[in-house]
């Protein structure tokens, strides 16, 4: 049966998929472009609150614009510094272990191949050690900080310009707050979920980060501080960053110590990450953001296909602006904003109330069985 529209369902279904497909390839296309404009969007976000309580105290709008523009460039400078310092010493790091790295791979190849798998299979594992992937991996990440750097570079101009318009815009609800009222609560409530998911990985991220670099230099593995700062950026990544960020210590472990210190590794991090991580951390995102866990999962293989790497760590906000733009528009998304784990989402209209009793509503003559009009206005309340 066609719809009001003159489309079927389905058809109308499949021109939305194609829509939307196509709408993801352009963004995939300018994903150079957007990941700055989103970085810097959030790091704004981040600071923007703390002009309000400047303003009040009587600073005028071009200083207080000025600390929020500089509380985010020392954030970038931070996260900046710490980048080239893992990813330099990473490189190092490769570099200086080439020949025990070659010996662990060798090792590997023949004990798998003595518990009987075939050569292929054991070939395909050892390649995970293999050194000259590795210096490739470390070539790869001292590019990729010189990438970064760049695009911090774009980023720095974008939060320039935004911060200046975010003091514009917050006029915005006394001036249309009657008319955009929705509109600016959308916008409202991402600001606030944004802040408050970084907050949180940020807080469990130093925590981690602390208690896994001290773990690291009491067990004697090179380079604490680089893995330190690795556990507290892939913190920043849903789910999947206590993975990303135990592999590379182990690996040094295993060569350096064996694989009594790998395993030891592995279990500071099993404690420690997955404790945090895992069974305390997602409790506080999602009381920050109100995203179930397999959307937060689903979110960052997403948007890192999408925007790129830099989508992995911006893959929340970007989940939370998709539901502000698309499920948050009253009852008729309410259902699908609720399954993404929103739970502040409009009740279902009250069913309709039956209709009035005639006993209930006797006519002016007094025969109950008159129908009464609803034509008359309401009297006024006593």
């Amino acid at each position: 049966m066609a719809s009001p529209q003159g489309l079927a369902p389905a058809t109308r279904t499949l021109l939305t998929l194609a829509a939307f497909v196509v709408a993801l390839a352009g963004v995939h296309a300018a994903q150079d472009i957007l990941a700055p404009v989103v970085l810097a969007a959030v790091l704004v976000v981040i600071v923007h609150p703390m002009r309000h309580p400047l303003e009040r105290r009587g600073w005028p709008r071009w200083l207080a614009n000025t600390v929020v523009i500089v509380t985010a460039y020392l954030i970038l400078a931070v996260l900046m510094a710490m980048l080239v310092f893992a990813g330099v010493r990473f490189a190092d790091l490769v570099r200086d272990f080439l020949p025990e790295l070659q010996a662990a791979a060798n090792t590997v190849t023949d004990r798998l191949a003595e518990l009987g798998l075939d050569q292929q299979a054991a070939d395909a594992a050892a390649d995970f050690l293999n050194p000259s992937a590795l210096l490739s991996v470390a070539t790869t990440v001292s590019g990729a900080v010189v990438s970064v750097a760049s695009t911090l570079f774009v980023v720095v101009t974008y939060v320039l310009f935004m911060s200046v318009d975010a003091a514009r815009y917050d006029g915005a609800r006394t001036l249309f707050g009657s008319q955009r009222r929705s509109e600016l609560d959308r916008a409202t409530a991402l600001n606030v979920g944004v802040r408050r998911y970084f907050v949180v990985s940020a807080t469990f991220g130093g925590i981690v980060a602390v208690i896994d670099g001290l773990a690291l230099l009491w067990l004697g593995v090179p380079a604490p501080a680089v893995w330190a700062i690795l556990a507290f950026v892939t913190n920043f990544i849903p789910n999947i960053g206590f993975v990303l960020g135990v592999i590379p210590p182990t690996v040094l472990a295993l060569v350096v110590g064996g694989w009594p210190l790998a395993l030891a590794v592995v279990a500071v991090y099993s404690v420690v990450n997955v404790v945090l991580q895992v069974l305390v951390q997602p409790k506080f995102v999602a009381d920050a953001v109100n995203i179930t866990l397999t959307l937060s999962f689903a979110s960052v293989v997403f948007w890192t296909f999408v925007i790129g790497p830099l989508g992995a760590i911006l893959a929340v906000p970007l989940t939370l602006l998709t539901r502000a733009m698309l499920l948050q528009g009253g009852a008729p998304t309410a259902w699908y904003a609720w399954l993404s784990g929103d739970d502040a989402v409009p009740t279902p209209d009250a069913p309709p109330s039956p209709p009035p009793s005639p006993d209930d509503h006797p006519s002016p003559d007094g025969d109950p069985a008159a129908p009464t009009t609803t034509d008359d206005p309401a009297p006024l309340p006593a």
